[in-house]
């Protein structure tokens, strides 16, 4: 462990329940009419429990399902989008799957023992997030890291993607990594990201989590330990560290704004962030039904203010 302090859940309690998620869900399944981005694998599209996702085609030309079901990339791509949109009631988190969703695939599958990694050139990330701006997202949803040493010039190129997304008013959720380290990247980095580091049943940070400066700024902390989701086969499976984590986040914007669309993305980010400045590295736990209270108090003061 960090050696870091954090607020202590007195009891281990279900994911959803750790950040007040559940009495969010309870509410709203999300709007169709919001549309979620999700740069990750690709999806099995056709397991049971997501085919009755809305979703939006980026092109006719660029497929988002599996090829290669058994590879890593297809695992990690259906697992991430299990917790977003699977069909409510199958185990698997199914936050917001009454939202619309763009999947851009970012992950090569490769068949098992061919090596795979959840991580892609700076240059693709970049390219992917503007492709997802483009598409009509308003939250985007990044579980991928960079591979070492990538280069100046391509981490340029997604330094502008980021500035793109928050020119355009879109949410960009990232995960924070899984190396155990202190230390942040040019994607946590960027002010306008929301970094995601993960916690254990008790609202502890996972020994596996990234944490920095940045993260503990501008990010949040959420289940990443042991989570139940869908995996390609029609099956079920549980995964840990930070991509599990992120979709929580994002997931919960999703909820929050597909309810309030005529807010801004900075007064959803305000809401789901909280106020006050921080200097522990290790963010705050999402607190989904706080979020929600927020965006229901700003949403009124606009209407009367009206």
């Amino acid at each position: 462990m960090f050696g870091f302090c954090t607020k202590r859940v007195s009891v281990k309690m279900p994911p959803l329940d750790l950040v007040g998620l559940t009495r969010v869900m309870q509410r709203t399944e999300g709007r169709a009419a919001f549309v979620v981005g999700l740069i990750d694998g690709p999806v099995e599209t056709s397991h049971p429990d997501l085919v009755s996702a809305h979703l939006r085609p980026l092109s006719p030309a660029r497929k988002v399902s599996c090829r290669i079901a058994d590879s890593a990339a297809c695992a990690h791509g259906t697992m991430v989008a299990g917790i977003l949109f699977a069909r409510r009631g199958t185990g698997a988190p199914a936050i917001c799957p009454g939202c619309t969703f763009v999947i851009r695939p970012i992950f090569h599958e490769q068949h098992p023992g061919r090596g795979s990694s959840a991580t892609a050139p700076p240059e693709e990330l970049a390219k992917a997030i503007v492709d997802t701006v483009n598409a009509g997202a308003r939250v985007i949803n990044l579980s991928s890291g960079l591979p070492r040493g990538a280069a100046v010039a391509g981490q340029d190129a997604l330094s502008h993607a980021l500035s793109f997304a928050a020119q355009r008013g879109v949410l960009v959720v990232v995960a924070a990594g899984n190396q155990s380290s202190v230390a942040g990247s040019c994607i946590t980095q960027h002010p306008w990201v929301i970094p995601v580091a993960s916690c254990d049943a008790g609202g502890l940070p996972s020994a596996h989590s990234n944490v920095s400066s940045s993260i503990g700024r501008q990010g949040l902390l959420a289940p990443g330990d042991h989570i139940r989701s869908l995996a390609p086969g029609y099956s079920f499976t549980t995964f840990s560290g930070t991509s599990a984590a992120c979709p929580f986040v994002s997931g919960a914007i999703a909820l929050l704004w597909s309810e309030h669309r005529h807010l801004t993305a900075t007064q959803i980010r305000q809401a789901v962030l909280g106020v006050g400045a921080r200097s522990s590295v290790v963010p705050p736990l999402l607190n989904a039904w706080e979020a929600w209270r927020r965006v229901a108090e700003i949403a009124k003061k606009g209407s009367e203010a009206a």
